[in-house]
């Protein structure tokens, strides 16, 4: 664990799978403030993030980005300060000289709920946009459950045990996020 004066190096942290050998994140990670790395199968870094619950922050992530969450590193933290936070995130970042870890909008697709309108087909998207707003809402939950479907797909082959809950009324919005 961290104290406020030390930032460790990213690189003498050492990798821990982003599921274990139960198909779960580990429980230690449970209500714990941090900063995490999450890395693909090929050990490549994809996004540096900080919480004050890592697991519940990881287990969002795995749901939007499942093929990129193979590998992690944490450090938690003792007391909670968002500017050691935001210090250790910004470092680790810097050390691996990859700036477009940093971009708004990649950012989103690690932060943001799911958008399934972009997934939609040029037939869903002609009927959405030809419909009143009761079968739009209709429609965008459908898109939503087949893209969940997908995600629910994805999580299983990689041989995932935990409880995945999607949040029904965001659904209406195209949104997938947990609950």
């Amino acid at each position: 664990m961290t104290t406020q004066t030390t930032i460790p190096s990213l690189n003498t942290i050492d990798y821990l799978p982003y599921l274990n050998e139960e198909g779960s994140l580990s429980e230690i990670l449970q209500k714990k403030i941090g900063v995490y790395a999450i890395f693909d199968e090929n050990k490549t870094l994809k996004f540096v993030g900080y919480s004050r619950d890592i697991y519940a922050s990881l287990k969002q992530h795995l749901i939007r980005q499942p093929h990129q969450c193979h590998w992690l590193k944490v450090e938690m933290i003792t007391r909670p300060s968002r500017t050691v936070l935001e210090e250790i995130k910004d470092n680790w970042i810097d050390e691996q000289g990859d700036i477009s870890l940093k971009n708004q909008e990649y950012q989103a697709l690690w932060n943001q709920p799911i958008d399934t309108k972009s997934t939609m087909t040029e037939e869903e998207q002609e009927s959405y946009n030809n419909s009143d707003e009761l079968t739009q809402i209709k429609l965008l939950k459908k898109v939503a459950r087949r893209v969940q479907a997908e995600i629910e797909e994805i999580l299983k082959k990689r041989g995932n045990t935990m409880e995945i809950r999607f949040n029904p009324k965001l659904k209406e919005q195209g949104l997938l996020d947990l609950k």
